[in-house]
């Protein structure tokens, strides 16, 4: 069920040319390597995609979420789901845009929407996991500046970027009892920062981070906004990440149909088609219409972004619709394949682990679940 505007086919269209001569082989190959995909990056941003939904005056394409939403599910369903098209162009470039001065706008939001400039996101923490309240980085006011102390953990692309958008909680303690939040961009050479890699099982080139903080000095061009409004600055980030993360999943159960739709016609038993058995058949079929009916739903999340109306729900929706029907559509590709599902030459199973963290992150499916019972069916809150 296509929805796209005639724009937006074109745009889908031209995505699509450049990926095709990548392709999941190029990915998974580098990401096993423990390199990165700097060349598919730098085309897609000299090609304006990784800009699209940024405004003009900012170097962006003056399009919007379902726009960006296009670029990155359409690069996923070539079987390249690139973490990082989330992370910088999405979450911290649209943080930057909507609370940063005039002057870190200038700075940062042109090189993002060229590709030229990356910005990782630094808010789990080992013991505050989707608990934003619970956050104990701290940022105590030191002169002029602050002096940033704690630990953030699972922090995606820290090596390949320039700077980490870092939540912190403020030094001195409110008169409510409890510190505000603030937000600031932290260079990953920070004399007293420290990375340290955690080994995954992920076949992705975004590496995963425990980030160190030890008295890292920053200074007052480092705050994201006013100081203290943190928590409402971030979710200028959390929706365009939920509804960017289903985009992806709809791209892998979108690759992972095609394969299994291919295979099913031309895999032949007893001279007959396997695609032919309803046994077949019809478990991709019901995998089919699970990822549509995502890709619907994501869609409308992100007209609704688009539009400035709340899309916290339909962020939420989709992102849990999405990521459930990716990882059933995934499944079943590999089980169609047989045990050449589970062979590196057909490009399947090494997804499954993306697949996978897509339903834990960037939010759990509980989480989803605790949203939507307790804002959406108004039942008492369970935490």
């Amino acid at each position: 069920m296509n929805t796209d505007t005639a724009e937006q086919r074109l745009l889908r269209q031209s995505v699509g040319k450049i990926a095709e001569r990548y392709g999941h082989a190029y990915f998974a190959d580098r990401a096993r390597a423990g390199g990165r995909v700097d060349e598919l990056w730098s085309e897609l941003g000299e090609a304006g995609f990784l800009g699209v939904h940024l405004p003009e005056e900012y170097g962006g394409g003056g399009g919007g979420l379902r726009e960006y939403g296009v670029v990155l599910e359409e690069l996923a369903a070539h079987g390249m789901p690139l973490l990082m098209g989330v992370i910088s162009p999405a979450i911290t470039a649209s943080i930057v845009w909507r609370h940063g001065s005039e002057e870190m706008k200038r700075d940062w939001l042109p090189g993002m929407a060229a590709g030229t400039r990356k910005m990782a996101f630094a808010l789990t923490e080992p013991d505050a996991g989707t608990n934003s309240h619970a956050v104990t980085t701290t940022a105590q006011r030191d002169g002029d500046g602050w002096l940033l102390t704690g630990a953030k953990y699972y922090i995606s692309g820290v090596d390949e970027s320039e700077a980490l958008l870092v939540v912190a909680r403020d030094g001195e303690e409110s008169p409510s009892g409890r510190s505000p939040l603030s937000l600031f961009v932290v260079p990953v050479d920070a004399p007293g920062l420290r990375a340290q890699q955690i080994v995954t099982e992920l076949v992705v080139p975004e590496k995963q981070f425990t980030v160190f903080f030890d008295d890292v000095r920053i200074g007052p061009e480092s705050l994201i906004g006013e100081a203290g409004r943190g928590l409402r600055q971030v979710f200028a980030g959390l929706n365009p990440e939920r509804i960017l993360a289903a985009s992806l999943s709809n791209g892998i159960g979108r690759y992972a149909l095609d394969k299994a739709a291919r295979y099913a016609r031309e895999r032949q038993v007893w001279s007959t088609p396997i695609g032919a058995h309803q046994g077949v058949s019809h478990p991709l079929a019901e995998a089919y219409i699970g990822v549509e009916l995502a890709r619907l739903a994501t869609a409308r999340a992100a007209e609704l972004y688009d539009c400035g109306e709340d899309a916290a729900e339909a962020a939420n929706i989709a992102k849990f619709a999405a990521a459930d029907a990716s990882l059933k559509a995934l499944d079943q590709a590999i089980q169609t394949h047989g045990g050449n599902g589970l062979s590196r030459e057909y490009g399947l199973a090494d997804l499954w682990f993306a697949a996978r963290l897509l339903r834990t992150a960037p939010v759990s499916r509980e989480m989803v679940l605790n949203y939507v019972a307790q804002h959406s069916l108004q039942l008492p809150p369970s935490y």
